[in-house]
């Protein structure tokens, strides 16, 4: 039987490994750290955090971890997306382009939300963005 080590090379590079690589870069871009930055908090270098974005070098579970305590968030954040839900038809399934999701508008648009202090404000400007995406589907 082949050892661990022979049965990880073997996993594919589009594995979650992958996507939790994009989920790391897309949440550090969004708070604006570089990988440099996030390499020192982490004891690692940048190098080392290219390879964990880029789905080359897995994370280990205690420096995922660290990673979400240091960007803030859950760590179930970097699973986000991975399965499709299989309880929808295929009607129903939203148009998910992770592509869009990770790019510079979205996280701008994101910023600019968020900075929008008046919860009351900001529900009624992701009213207006629903109603413009409904409308946009007609």
């Amino acid at each position: 039987m082949a050892d661990y080590s022979e049965l990880e090379a073997k996993l594919p590079k589009d594995s979650i490994d992958l996507h939790i690589g994009k989920q790391v870069k897309a949440r550090r871009f969004f708070l604006g750290i570089s990988q440099e930055k996030l390499g020192n908090y982490l004891g690692v270098t940048f190098q080392q955090i290219q390879k964990y974005e880029k789905g080359t070098n897995r994370i280990s579970a205690g420096t995922l971890f660290n990673i979400a305590n240091i960007l803030n968030i859950d760590v179930n954040y970097f699973y986000k997306g991975y399965q499709q839900v299989p309880s929808l038809s295929e009607e129903s399934k939203p148009v998910y382009n992770s592509d869009q999701s990770k790019s510079k508008e979205t996280s701008e648009l994101l910023r600019s939300f968020y900075k929008i202090t008046d919860v009351t404000i900001r529900k009624k400007v992701l009213a207006l963005i629903k109603s413009i995406a409904f409308a946009s589907k007609k």
